[in-house]
């Protein structure tokens, strides 16, 4: 199968990285420096997982340069920031048809749900992951920790099953762990009462993950944002682990110390974030059912949203 990672950040150049290192087919697409880097000295990525690789030569290239190979992929990972989304749409719909599977994998809830109607020609489905990764300079990615976990799959049963099932495989192979949902929408939600509370709590703070790893008022609004999730989840009709506070705590204390959300990266460096899908949406979801998100409330208020 041919992929294509649209999206060369942490999470993108991980999944196709950990792909091509296993001989897959693998296309990036990247830009400015950090292309330039990937070109001339390979991707190198520094694993906790695996230890660290260098791929060379790598397929990587802008979008205008991968409309000019007039290929066209079996799969397409989506790992750009929410706010980008739709800038890539126009892209999306030159390079793909309609045995063409695109797979979002983002932060924020839904995505792929909101998608598909923009891409009717094709296969969009839904997912996410868990890990911990970031570009540390030019070129090169650090992926902290054991945890690299996908999660992607559909909304019921589906006529797809047998090529999301060798997708899968193809990830296991390349030692990435996998989740094949037919109930991709509360998977999905999980990840966001994880990540979405995560990121909030420490751009709150402004404190990495290991503060939020010790008994006190930073680990105290981790939670109470969590139980705004779980309340919201009641609300949508989506259902949760009844022990998911404690799934989410087992995951954090997993995380280096010094971990921190790419939302809460972007907002110290002044760029633009995730803030809105991920702090601010759950609080207009929330006024949507009439119900009271308050650790999210201040932490939106914090940062200047107005409901």
């Amino acid at each position: 199968m041919k992929y294509l990672i649209v999206g060369t950040g942490g999470t993108g150049a991980c999944i196709g990285g950990f792909l091509a290192k296993n001989n897959h087919d693998v296309t990036f697409i990247a830009r400015g420096k950090h292309l330039e880097a990937i070109n001339e000295n390979g991707l190198t990525i520094n694993s906790d997982r695996i230890g660290k690789f260098n791929l060379k030569p790598v397929k990587a290239m802008t979008t205008e340069q991968y409309l000019q190979t007039n290929e066209i992929p079996d799969v397409i990972f989506i790992s750009v920031k929410g706010y980008a989304l739709d800038d890539i749409i126009p892209f999306l719909a030159k390079v793909s048809k309609e045995n063409t599977i695109i797979i979002p994998i983002l932060n924020i809830y839904g995505t792929g749900y909101r998608l598909a109607p923009k891409l009717p020609h094709t296969n969009v489905i839904e997912g996410c992951i868990y890990i911990v990764a970031y570009i540390s300079a030019p070129g090169e990615i650090s992926q902290k920790g054991n945890i690299f976990r996908i999660v992607f799959g559909t909304r019921g049963k589906t006529p797809l099953k047998n090529q999301l099932e060798q997708i899968a495989q193809n990830l296991k192979d390349s030692n990435i762990s996998v989740v094949l949902s037919e109930n991709i929408a509360e998977d999905t939600f999980r990840k966001f009462v994880l990540i979405s509370p995560y990121a909030s709590c420490g751009a709150y703070f402004d404190i990495p993950a290991g503060i939020m790893q010790k008994q006190g008022k930073e680990q105290d609004l981790f939670i109470a944002l969590t139980k705004d999730c779980i309340n919201l989840a009641k609300a949508y009709n989506i259902n949760l682990p009844e022990n998911i506070i404690d799934i989410n705590l087992k995951t954090l204390n997993a995380m280096t110390p010094d971990t921190t959300a790419s939302m809460q990266k972007d907002l110290q460096k002044g760029s633009q974030s995730e803030i809105d899908g991920l702090i601010f949406e759950v609080v207009r979801m929330a006024k949507a059912k009439n119900i009271a998100v308050p650790a999210y409330e201040l932490v939106a208020k914090h940062f200047g949203f107005i409901a």
